[in-house]
């Protein structure tokens, strides 16, 4: 995967805010992916692929970008594996609105790895995690999950690497086109990424204590 180069002037011009999420590269790529397929998603669709299009953009490494979204994901996406296997379907019940869990169970049920493939290579705003629940509580095996989940993911983001290469010039025109408010997008898309990963946390740790026991009537 040859992407095209980004001239040094663009990069040279590109916004405080844009060098420092760069800064990060693969390795806050790599924790984007992590969290965004895990059982703290963040509520922004898409944030994994938006930052590995965004990068790409501003970089000459689309595989190394690539590689680490796919093992971000495919950690992130492991985790929420297990405690789909370790709750069973109280694990889905927990995370997942009610209205929607009796046709994820058929869905899961009846396709097995193969809702894993389809449900890991459509785009935002699909939510990942209650299919990565689903699977972990239906009992996939493991293994078929890692490889459903890890070829999915490589396909999607390698992909995505390549869009990004091959109309990168484009991206960083537009951006720089923006001028002053391309600063304000990147520091919106921080922040939000950093308040949504702190609500998901607190979420998360919310969920996981034991619901109250109820009081004994008095006889």
């Amino acid at each position: 995967m040859d992407p095209q180069p980004v001239s040094h002037a663009a990069v040279h011009h590109a916004s405080p805010a844009l060098h420092w999420l760069i800064g990060f590269g693969g390795f806050g790529l790599f924790a984007v992916a992590v969290v965004d397929s895990s059982i703290i998603p963040l509520p922004l669709p898409g944030s994994t692929d938006l930052l590995l299009l965004l990068l790409v953009a501003h970089r000459a490494h689309a595989l190394w970008m690539a590689v680490a979204a796919t093992l971000g994901s495919i950690v992130g996406g492991y985790q929420t594996w297990s405690t789909g296997a370790k709750g069973g379907e109280a694990a889905i019940h927990r995370y997942v609105p009610r209205r929607y869990v009796k046709r994820l169970d058929s869905w899961v049920q009846d396709h097995g790895t193969a809702a894993v493939v389809v449900s890991s290579l459509l785009p935002p705003p699909l939510p990942i995690l209650p299919f990565l629940l689903a699977a972990g509580a239906l009992g996939v095996p493991r293994r078929k999950f890692l490889v459903a989940y890890g070829t999915a993911r490589t396909i999607r983001y390698s992909l995505e690497a390549w869009l990004g290469a091959t109309y990168g010039r484009k991206v960083v025109r537009l951006w720089h086109y923006l001028d002053d408010r391309s600063a304000t997008i990147i520091w919106s898309f921080i922040t939000l990424i950093a308040v949504a990963t702190l609500f998901g946390i607190w979420r998360w740790k919310k969920l996981q204590q034991p619901a109250p026991s109820a009081s004994l009537s008095p006889s």
